[in-house]
């Protein structure tokens, strides 16, 4: 039976040599940050575009769009949409599906004046009934007929002149922003609404670019799917619309995702060497002492895994800190352009559970690695050598 070294030995030794001990869990802090912020990151962005998305709400594109801004369905396909008997009535009766149009303008950024795009959305009577995570924070909805507009909370706070009561000036019209709403934080906000019909006249656009329908039940969508992308008439594609946002957001993410992970094994390479040059050298300064131990009659597998501990704890340690620090990250707003729509998004650092558990792991896969090797040569020392040593 092996004779097994409290941790408490262990934890002693971190708090006897503080100061590398400080230093050490400070690099391994300092990479579980950029992996936390990372993955942050894309779950942020991931989340904010999934969210714009209901699970009761299909959306009806051109087969082969990558986004709805590629999108095109003429009326006549929007009156044969309109007719599904899978789509959700009101109550007077009328079919919940709502004709859109995207278009992008540029807008000036605050603070740096640089022009971006910002994705504008003809919106139809019924586009807020499926969407009750759309309300306004001031202001009033735009009347129909007329020049008006509607800002998400987001786009409003990134850009130049956009606030309620301001005018904007895009297709060679003035558009008054008579309200300004939040959407739960889904790309909705980053968005500007206006009048389907008015976009379209101000554009000369003689199409739609998508429809967004309200399925009457979940089992209404796969014959609502097959019935229309069958249709020989109209080339037409039917996702759900949590699906089609989630779609939007996986090349972005991905991209984030790789970029960072590669930045961060590269600085993990470097934690874990100072790990291993920390653990060496309390090896190198206790020779006498592991010597006693295995006088004692600790065996090897003892020194071994007790050394192995003492790294393991000194990642978790760093790990920790690293990972409360990124969760600060939680309170900043970031904005890029997605690559689907090349339109301005803004959304904010997110952190689940599953990236704080990965997070976590990956400090203590550093800390074995950087441990394993010194802990090996500490179970390996010879009992009399280590006695000997001054």
């Amino acid at each position: 039976m092996m004779i097994a070294i409290p941790i408490s030995y262990s934890l002693r030794n971190l708090w006897t040599r503080r100061l590398t001990t400080v230093l050490t869990a400070g690099g391994i802090a300092l990479v579980i940050f950029v992996f936390s912020a990372v993955l942050m990151l894309a779950y942020g962005l991931e989340k904010t575009l999934v969210a714009t998305g209901s699970d009761d709400n299909a959306i009806v594109i051109r087969k082969g769009s990558q986004s709805e801004m590629m999108s095109l369905i003429d009326r006549t396909a929007a009156n044969v949409i309109r007719s599904q008997p899978e789509i959700a009535a009101d109550p007077d009766g009328k079919p919940r599906a709502a004709a859109e149009a995207i278009v992008l303008i540029s807008m000036p950024k605050r603070g740096t004046g640089q022009e971006a795009h910002v994705q504008t959305r003809g919106i139809a009577p019924e586009s807020l009934a499926m969407r009750p995570q759309v309300k306004l924070l001031a202001g009033r909805l735009f009347r129909p007929g007329l020049s008006e507009v509607i800002v998400g909370a987001a786009a409003e706070r990134r850009f130049e002149g956009i606030g309620l009561g301001r005018t904007i000036r895009f297709a060679m019209r003035d558009w008054t922003v008579v309200g300004v709403f939040a959407a739960e934080g889904s790309g909705f906000e980053s968005e500007i609404w206006l009048d389907s019909d008015q976009l379209l006249q101000a554009f000369r656009r003689p199409v739609f670019s998508s429809m967004t329908v309200r399925l009457s039940s979940p089992s209404g969508f796969p014959p609502l799917k097959l019935r229309l992308e069958g249709d020989p008439r109209f080339n037409l594609e039917v996702k759900r619309e949590k699906a089609f946002y989630a779609d939007q957001s996986a090349m972005m993410a991905g991209f984030i995702r790789v970029l960072g992970l590669f930045v961060t094994v590269i600085f993990s390479l470097g934690a874990m060497i100072g790990a291993m040059i920390t653990m060496y050298a309390a090896v190198a300064n206790r020779t006498t002492e592991i010597g006693t131990l295995r006088a004692l009659g600790f065996p090897r597998r003892s020194i071994l895994l007790a050394f192995l501990i003492e790294s393991l704890f000194l990642s978790l340690l760093g790990g920790g800190a690293g990972l409360v620090l990124a969760s600060l990250l939680q309170n900043m707003t970031v904005s890029t352009t997605n690559f689907a729509t090349f339109s301005e998004l803004a959304f904010r650092f997110a952190l689940s559970p599953a990236i704080a558990l990965e997070s976590l792991a990956f400090a203590l896969v550093m800390g074995f690695l950087g441990g394993f090797l010194p802990a090996v040569r500490a179970a390996r020392q010879n009992i009399l050598q280590s006695l000997r040593a001054v």
